[in-house]
């Protein structure tokens, strides 16, 4: 239902929508809000036109509230073409990201980010939400997010990786990172999805350690394969930023310790 009165005139400039008071004191004040969405150098004409038009309308949402959630599905678009050109497949956008963050293209934080605005965009589909869901500054951080991970996916690609590189060390950096991290405070004893966030957390670790003191045995390889489903379930829907970032580099770490195991194509 619109709740929004219409102007008797039809000549009458636009107004600023009464949910956004407070935002800005005026319209020409939502540039510093959008100041910083910059658009990358070296996208193609449609990635730029889609990453332009989330950014204008962050800025007229001070006349239309929903335009803040409507930005962020619309750069999704760029993100997930973006995403396809630069691992060279097609797949589901939140299968894009996991490959991305596995592959070190995005940070398991950002990667998290970019979930959390794939997951309101399904729910929207869906009828779970609605296009008021996002506050233009939360949208602002949303859209910040699609902007960073498409510039770090149009850089060139670093020359000449090992083996070793994507291997055991990238999964022992990752196991120091991790076992360095402190595990989300007031989510003890939590379960989301019916997942126990300690046991998982604890499984993982000690399926890692295996791995890189030995390799896993295919008993431990299955149950691996199942605490990484477990984790594609849960993740999009932690909505606390450290706990989703914890757990995002938490599913990092799996897929590494796991590609060894993935069975070759045939």
């Amino acid at each position: 239902m619109n709740t929004l009165p219409r102007p008797r005139d039809p000549h009458l400039l636009p107004v600023q929508d009464p949910r956004n008071r407070g935002l800005v004191p005026d319209y020409p004040d939502m540039d510093d809000l959008v100041a910083e969405l910059v658009l990358p150098g070296g996208a193609s004409m449609y990635v730029m036109s889609a990453m332009e038009t989330s950014r204008e309308l962050i800025r007229h949402s001070f006349y239309r509230y929903e335009f803040a959630t409507v930005a962020v599905t619309h750069a999704l678009f760029a993100l997930e073409h973006v995403l396809a050109e630069r691992l060279g497949v097609e797949e589901p956008l939140h299968v894009l990201i996991a490959r991305a963050a596995d592959s070190g293209l995005v940070t398991a934080g950002l990667a998290a980010e970019l979930d959390r605005s794939r997951l309101l965009r399904d729910q929207l589909a869906r009828g779970a939400a609605s296009s008021a869901a996002l506050p233009p500054l939360r949208a602002v951080a949303s859209v910040r997010a699609v902007f960073e991970a498409v510039s770090l996916l149009l850089r060139p690609a670093p020359a000449g990786p090992t083996a070793e590189d994507g291997g055991g060390a990238g999964l022992a950096r990752l196991w120091e990172e991790h076992r360095r991290a402190p595990f989300p405070d007031g989510f003890r004893g939590v379960d989301v999805g019916g997942v126990d966030l300690v046991l998982l957390d604890a499984e993982v670790a000690g399926l890692v350690r295996r791995e890189l003191s030995g390799g896993l045995d295919d008993g431990g390889i299955a149950v691996l394969w199942r605490c990484i489903a477990a984790l594609d379930m849960i993740v999009p829907l932690l909505h606390e930023e450290y706990c989703a970032s914890y757990f995002a580099r938490l599913r990092a770490m799996a897929r590494v310790a796991a590609a060894p195991h993935t069975p070759a194509a045939t």
